[in-house]
């Protein structure tokens, strides 16, 4: 099972390029901010505790997000991998993950990190906002999530590269030149 890692700033297009990934690779992407949003709309009892959280800025915890993935490795069959979409975020959600997939005899076979500029970011955010009524995108709540990313997901580069499982690319580009990109590193590791 190839279990793959993507993760970059928020709006730095780690949902887009998961689902073409998925597609081509017969992956399933789980992303847990899709997974907190679809409950927040429906009013889950899961959605109405992390409502607060996220609209704050801040992280959900550690343990209800590894039961979340838990749950969401379970319920697929009949594919090659997973695709982590914003997971893990901390050093203790990485290490967390990495005994949830030697529970399960997997491992994490490649994280890869799309790197964007935080203008360009505030600039994707902002204008995702505005076309999608995303009411948790605003200019201060987008800072706030950069600052909590670059303290708390940024060492994540190092504690993946001691395992020889890092790559990065540049976030910038059009939508399939960056897909290239990704391709070409997951080619490389299959």
């Amino acid at each position: 099972m190839f279990n793959f890692i993507i993760f970059g700033p928020p709006g730095s297009g780690k949902g887009t390029q998961s689902a073409k990934i998925a597609k081509k690779y017969n992956f399933a992407h789980i992303s847990t901010g899709d997974i907190f949003r679809k409950n927040i709309k429906e009013k889950t009892e899961l959605g109405l505790k992390v409502k607060s959280i996220i609209d704050s800025g801040e992280l959900v915890p550690d343990e209800l997000l590894i039961d979340i993935l838990d749950n969401a490795i379970n319920s697929f069959s009949n594919v090659n991998g997973y695709i982590f979409d914003g997971f893990p975020r901390t050093i203790r959600q990485a290490d967390e993950f990495e005994e949830l997939l030697a529970g399960k005899d997997q491992e994490v076979s490649l994280v890869l990190a799309l790197k964007v500029e935080d203008e360009e970011i505030i600039g994707r955010l902002l204008k995702r906002a505005k076309e999608q009524g995303r009411v948790d995108d605003t200019r201060e709540v987008i800072e706030n999530r950069l600052k909590v990313y670059r303290k708390q997901t940024e060492p994540l580069i190092e504690y993946y590269k001691n395992k020889g499982k890092f790559e990065s690319v540049h976030g910038i580009g059009s939508v399939d030149e960056i897909f290239e990109s990704i391709c070409k590193v997951i080619d490389s590791y299959l």
